[in-house]
């Protein structure tokens, strides 16, 4: 509200905040939540939250290119505020309006005629419009100074003026400053300098040389071109992603099911297995780098084993696996959407020079969900059918938040891995990633239902001992299909192939020839080729001729001339085997490595038990413990209404309560500083306003004293003691109130 004739504009901050209505004061814990857990006691708690430095910058960071502009005007003001006519006369053209309500409604700019920036946003803003930052003593005549720049050092002051005004010495090989035009430019004091490499053009040569545009040209937002595309392609296109995704998956988590890959003692997975992975999957080693870790961010992938040594599928995987196409992809773009983990910098190189392993910790970023969110919402704000390419999406993102613009040094890089995933098509946001960004993994599931095909529980055998899923199948199929064929090729139609391997892995598992004949008739919607049954009875007769038990174990066969034929054979030599007696050789080894070693080597032994009994593998995989399902918080949780209207309420009361009780207008508990403390100070050292000073000392002894403020930093405050005569230092944990002596009290 604007302050009438007749009333007294307030002094500080919390004095504003006063004035404000419910609705306001409401407003402002919803655009600036983490401020309001738990409830501030009254308005000077608010204030002094909101000057959290912590705080300030999140509240920063969330504003545009032309609002920082309306900011930098008002730090750049010459004295304490600026009123609202001055700073529409400051930016011709610019929404000079729109911008003070976005900063007054986050508390960033305080006051009604006239306003003010808070202390804790002029330290936060360290170079307002791109300016350094004040000489002090000031130049005595700034034109007269640059006068003296020839082209060299004029073109460095030039540079500086710009939007950045720091810059840095050059360095010869000998690891010193030459004499150039920026040694020059130091030496007569139209530089200063920052540290022994980095030099700043001061404030009143950058205003001098940007001339009559003293806060930069104007920070208007960009409107990119756009290029349409029918949604229907978009979808049809982003729906061949998803479904391309959601299989790659589940051959990944079914080929470490098989084997394991192991824990690297710095963490994450070895480059051995990531190398094995992709060629299994028939993909670069970066592809699988993308799917192991979006399959870990799912919970569909952790560390499991009898040590905890093994990237193995977690629990959480064999229930994904039952579930329909498009909550399989759902729960895959919505965990990539608020992962932690920076997939682009695998296989990067590291400060040490060594390569960062895929599932690394090296690879956690806090602020990725930021920016993935970040770039959603910028391709959500155009209506479907509309995309960007990605360097005018990086220039609008870059106005929309320009004080992070050096986090969206990541987004070609995440825009590429929406693709992968159908989130985004071309620039442009799917049905799937619309409803990703609205409304969450059960949106996305929603958005991309009736894009995805019906999964089918049939198979098409070909002459060629090969297996064609015209579609993706149904879970029941694709598991036993994992065990009894190998995947060829995968896409909208998945190949798989049958072989002498694949058919000995099905009958290690349990399997006899009757019921992989039985299966692959049910299975097949073509006749089974008399190839294929020819394949499994062949298997079929040699599996079991060897018998592998324990000793540590041994090996027994009633076909002497096959043992002798094994023992013989240089293949078989990691096994360890020598005769015991005829039909019966011994290993020193387990049984289970001289299962492996004989398999290996080609042949196709069967584990059996101390009573002769053929052993098979047992019906459960190993599975990794489930991770807590719940995902990292992005930032600040959203205040509800209910939520808001109970703290604007609880801070009225306090206030109230604070107010009946106080007989001091201006006392606090000594030892705890507010922010309306320290504005009201700051404003005193920068008008040269004396004050009413409260103060304890070490003693405990309390006094009153008029001050004129010098300075302030440090948690000390030093000015002149009118009382005693002298310049007095004070600890600014011990002052008690303060109050201008001709104004009103802070």
């Amino acid at each position: 509200m604007a302050t009438t004739e007749g009333t007294t504009a307030p002094a500080t901050l919390a004095a504003w905040l006063r004035t404000r209505t419910d609705e306001q004061l409401g407003a402002l814990l919803a655009l600036r939540p983490d401020v309001a857990r738990p409830a501030p006691s009254d308005v000077v708690g608010l204030a002094t939250r909101l000057a959290v430095p912590v705080s300030v910058d999140r509240a920063l960071d969330e504003l545009d290119a032309a609002t920082l502009q309306v900011l930098d005007v008002v730090l750049l003001a010459p004295g304490d505020g600026l009123t609202r006519a001055e700073l529409v006369a400051a930016l011709p053209g610019a929404p000079v309006e729109d911008g003070l309500e976005l900063l007054t409604a986050r508390a960033l700019l305080w006051g009604d005629d006239v306003v003010h920036a808070p202390e804790p946003v002029r330290r936060a803003v360290r170079h307002p419009a791109g300016l350094g930052r004040p000489r002090t003593p000031p130049p005595a005549d700034v034109e007269d100074d640059l006068a003296t720049a020839d082209e060299e050092e004029r073109a460095v002051l030039e540079t500086l003026a710009g939007d950045n005004p720091v810059g840095r010495l050059p360095v010869d090989n000998r690891g010193t400053s030459p004499a150039g035009p920026a040694r020059r430019l130091l030496q007569r004091g139209l530089l200063t300098r920052v540290d022994a490499a980095t030099v700043e053009l001061p404030r009143q040569y950058g205003l001098a040389l940007r001339g009559d545009r003293p806060y930069g040209p104007s920070r208007v937002r960009p409107e990119p071109p756009t290029v349409y595309r029918d949604p229907e392609i978009t979808d049809r296109r982003g729906a061949g992603a998803a479904l391309e995704s959601v299989g790659r998956v589940g051959e990944l988590l079914t080929a470490l099911e098989e084997d394991p890959a192991g824990l690297l003692r710095s963490g994450g997975m070895a480059i051995r297995d990531q190398k094995r992975l992709a060629k299994a999957l028939k993909v670069d080693e970066a592809a699988v780098a993308f799917h192991i870790e979006v399959a870990h961010a799912a919970g569909l992938l952790d560390l499991g084993g009898p040590h905890r040594d093994e990237w193995l599928p977690s629990r959480g995987y064999d229930t994904w696996r039952e579930q329909a196409l498009p909550e399989r992809w759902a729960l895959l773009a919505a965990s990539w959407l608020d992962s932690l983990r920076l997939i682009a910098l695998v296989g990067q190189r590291d400060p040490a020079g060594k390569a960062v392993n895929v599932l690394s910790p090296d690879v956690v970023r806090h602020t990725v969900p930021a920016v993935r969110r970040s770039v959603l919402t910028t391709l959500g704000e155009l209506r479907p059918g509309l995309g960007l390419s990605t360097d005018d999406l990086l220039a609008l993102l870059r106005w929309q938040s320009p004080r992070r613009s050096d986090r969206f040094v990541l987004v070609p890089a995440l825009v590429a891995e929406a693709e992968r995933l159908g989130i985004v098509v071309e620039g442009r946001l799917s049905s799937g990633g619309r409803g990703l960004l609205t409304g969450g993994e059960e949106g996305a599931a929603d958005g991309m239902r009736g894009l995805l095909p019906e999964p089918v529980d049939h198979v098409l055998a070909q002459p060629d001992l090969s297996l064609v899923a015209p579609g993706p199948l149904v879970a029941e199929l694709a598991r036993t299909l994992a065990t009894v064929a190998d995947v060829e090729s995968s896409g909208g139609a998945t190949v798989f192939r049958v072989s002498e391997g694949s058919v000995r892995r099905a009958l290690d598992s349990g399997w006899s020839a009757a019921e992989l004949h039985d299966f692959f008739a049910r299975a097949s919607r073509t006749p089974v080729p008399q190839a294929l049954d020819y394949l499994v009875d062949d298997v079929a007769r040699q599996h079991g001729r060897l018998r592998v038990g324990a000793i540590e174990s041994y090996v027994r066969s009633d076909d002497h001339g096959l043992l002798s034929q094994v023992l013989s054979d240089r293949r078989t030599a990691g096994a360890e085997l020598r005769r015991l007696a005829p039909g019966v050789l011994v290993s020193g080894l387990p049984a289970d490595e001289v299962l492996a070693v004989l398999r290996s080597s080609g042949y196709a032994p069967a584990g059996e038990s101390a009573g002769g009994a053929v052993l098979t593998r047992p019906a459960g995989r190993p599975r990794a413990t489930a991770r807590p399902g719940s995902r990292p918080a992005t930032g600040p949780r959203p205040l509800g209404a209910e939520e808001v209207e109970a703290t604007v309420r609880e801070i009225r009361a306090g206030d109230a309560a604070l107010a009946a009780r106080r007989t001091d207008p201006a006392r606090q508990v000594p030892g705890v500083t507010t922010a309306s403390t320290l504005e009201l100070l700051s404003r005193a050292v920068r008008e040269q306003l004396p004050v009413w000073l409260g103060y304890v000392d070490a003693q405990g002894s309390g006094s009153r004293r008029t001050v004129q403020p010098l300075t302030l930093g440090g948690g000390f405050l030093s000015g002149f003691d009118e009382g005693r005569g002298e310049q007095r230092t004070f600890a600014v944990h011990r002052i008690t109130s303060v109050e201008l002596v001709d104004g009103p009290t802070g």
